[in-house]
C-alpha cells in the first residue's frame, strides 16, 4: 500500500487557522484544512483566491440574454417576417420576458456547473476516506491533510514539520 496523505489533529479552530497558514508559508500546496464548521479567515490563511464564479455566472447571464433576445430579433426580422395590424416588424419591448428567463436560466445553469467543475465534482471516493479518524472531523475535530502528491511532501520530512507546528495523532493515510 503506498501513503496517500498526511493528516495531522490540532486542538482549536484558531490552532487549525494557524496551522493553515504555517504550511502555505512552506510552500505547501496540495493540502486542505477540516473543521466541522466555517472558520472566518481561513481562505486568506490558505491562499486562496477570490472564486471565479461570480464572472462564470454573469456570463453565462448575459450569454443567454444575448441568445433569447438574438432569437426573437431573426425569427422576427428576417426567417418569419408576418406584419400583424400594422405592427413593427421588430418590437423590442415583446423580447424582454424570454430574454430576462433566458438570462436567469443560463445564469442558474452556469452558476451550478460552475461550481460541480470549481470543486471536482462528483469525486465519489477520496483518499482520506481510508482513514478511521477523518469521520470525526464533522463532530468536533479540526485537520490539516496534505497530500502525496505535492512537490514538497516527504512522509518523514512532512510528519516532522506537522508535528513542530502543534499536529498531533499524526496519521500517513494508505491506501490503493
Amino acid at each position: 500500500m503506498k501513503t496517500l496523505a498526511i493528516l495531522a489533529d490540532f486542538g482549536t479552530p484558531g490552532a487549525l487557522l494557524h496551522a493553515a497558514e504555517k504550511v502555505r508559508t512552506a510552500g505547501y500546496r496540495a493540502f486542505d484544512c477540516h473543521s466541522p464548521f466555517a472558520i472566518h479567515g481561513m481562505d486568506a490563511a490558505m491562499g486562496l483566491g477570490r472564486s471565479p464564479i461570480g464572472y462564470i455566472v454573469g456570463g453565462m447571464a448575459l450569454l443567454g440574454a444575448s441568445i433569447g433576445y438574438g432569437l426573437q430579433t431573426w425569427v422576427t426580422t428576417t426567417a418569419y417576417p408576418i406584419i400583424i395590424s400594422g405592427k413593427p416588424l421588430y418590437s423590442w419591448q415583446a423580447y424582454i420576458i424570454v430574454t430576462f428567463a433566458l438570462f436567469v436560466l443560463f445564469g442558474a445553469l452556469g452558476g451550478v456547473i460552475g461550481m460541480l467543475r470549481l470543486n471536482r465534482l462528483p469525486r465519489l471516493h477520496h483518499p482520506l476516506f481510508y482513514s478511521e479518524r477523518f469521520g470525526r472531523v464533522t463532530d468536533n475535530a479540526f485537520m490539516v491533510s496534505i497530500e502525496a502528491g505535492d512537490p514538497l511532501f516527504d512522509e518523514t520530512g512532512t510528519r516532522d514539520f506537522l508535528s513542530s507546528i502543534g499536529g498531533t495523532n499524526i496519521e500517513l493515510v494508505k491506501g490503493d
